[in-house]
């Protein structure tokens, strides 16, 4: 057992004060203001301590794209992904032949339990029961009708780890695949989407609770039609995921998004692809070729934005920098409310006593500084 001196802790409720956390046998203790003259402690005094990051939408980094289906490449990932803050993600599919979404089910299953870094907390299929008009970088020859024997069929190769399925509100039999899946503990969620509100509306009254990178892959808000945008702004109990690089979303349209939602109900997530952490160059997102410069990945043909070359960390540090949320709402957007929106709370995202002590260290401007796995330092930022 050893204590954690800082300068402030951040719980999902709380910001607890200069002080000493406790780590016994890889799992969070109790805070507390002094410890005995003989207690380990590891000094980080002039320190800030956050529940390490959750991503809950990530398709690559540092070279791996989660639907080249290599258990290799998801492992490098999981261990790349330490350097960015984030302990626990879910590995998000691209809209693909159903044939490759099962192989890829099967590969991150395999995996699961066997990651060096960040933990697979789940798996989330992004698509393939989208629209076209709002096809992003997803390749619309395979985007259909929702079906249940098809789910299943990708959930038993992932041995029951899909945890969130994104679809579109205006597809057929939406309404009785989200009920059925929100009774089988599937998160459903919202985008890549051309539904009016109404459509929205009754999506989610079927169970859907999340809107993929919201105003991202969307109708727009009219003053005749709310469409999606509409909805994931009025619809209540709902959580948002956002992408803060400052190109996929204006800071003021992140900051109105806030004002309608509350910090409690959005999570921020990269979509990232693989050349996150990469220079810059051609790269591939599934079958797509993408060219990233100017800190953003773009289709080759047509210049779309195609995910994102965004880190968890910097978008903590934009949303503060852009003055729109102060540290603790950006610290929980980026760790307790992605892991509330999917049920995982008590396995992640949070400082609570009992659970997996993951949690990284920030400077006092909020930079990364190191991170911990159970307990341990597994990766920390070189200096000079």
């Amino acid at each position: 057992m050893y204590y954690v001196k800082a300068d402030a802790f951040f719980y999902a409720d709380q910001v607890k004060p200069d002080g000493y956390l406790a780590v016994d046998k890889g799992l969070f203790g109790d805070w507390t203001e002094s410890v005995a003259s003989d207690a380990e402690v590891v000094d980080y005094s002039g320190h800030l301590i956050a529940p390490g990051l959750v991503d809950t939408h990530i398709h690559g980094f540092a070279g791996q794209d989660v639907m080249d289906n290599s258990a290799q490449g998801l492992k490098q990932m999981s261990q790349a992904l330490l350097s960015t803050g984030v302990t626990s993600f879910l590995p998000t599919t691209l809209t693909s032949s159903s044939e490759h979404l099962r192989a890829v089910s099967a590969t991150i299953a395999s995996v699961k339990g066997q990651e060096p870094g960040a933990k697979i907390q789940g798996i989330y299929f992004e698509g393939p029961y989208f629209t076209e008009e709002f096809k992003g970088a997803q390749n619309p020859i395979y985007m259909k009708e929702p079906s249940l024997d098809e789910f299943h069929s990708w959930q038993i190769a992932a041995q029951g780890l899909i945890r969130k399925i994104a679809l579109a509100p205006e597809r057929e039999g939406v309404a009785d695949f989200v009920s059925q899946l929100t009774e089988e503990g599937v998160y459903v969620a919202l985008g890549h989407s051309n539904a009016t509100y109404k459509q929205a509306k009754e999506a989610v009254q079927a169970g859907a609770s999340i809107w993929v990178h919201a105003y991202n892959g969307m109708r727009g808000l009219t003053h005749r039609e709310p469409g999606m945008v509409g909805a994931v702004y009025n619809l209540p109990d709902t959580y948002a995921e956002l992408i803060c690089d400052g190109h996929h979303v204006s800071p003021v349209a992140c900051q109105i998004l806030l004002q309608q939602k509350s910090s409690d109900q959005i999570a921020l997530i990269t979509d990232c692809m693989a050349a996150g952490g990469q220079p810059d160059g051609d790269y591939m997102l599934g079958e797509f070729p993408v060219v990233v410069a100017n800190g953003t990945a773009r289709l080759k043909e047509g210049g779309n934005l195609a995910g994102s070359i965004l880190e968890l960390k910097d978008a903590v540090k934009n949303i503060i920098d852009w003055g729109i949320a102060d540290l603790a709402q950006a610290i929980k957007m980026a760790s307790y409310v992605p892991a509330k929106s999917l049920g995982l709370e008590n396995d992640c995202g949070q400082i609570k006593k009992g659970m997996a002590a993951d949690f990284i260290v920030l400077d006092q401007d909020a930079n990364l500084q190191a991170t911990y796995l159970d307990g341990q330092k597994v990766w920390e930022v070189t200096h000079g």
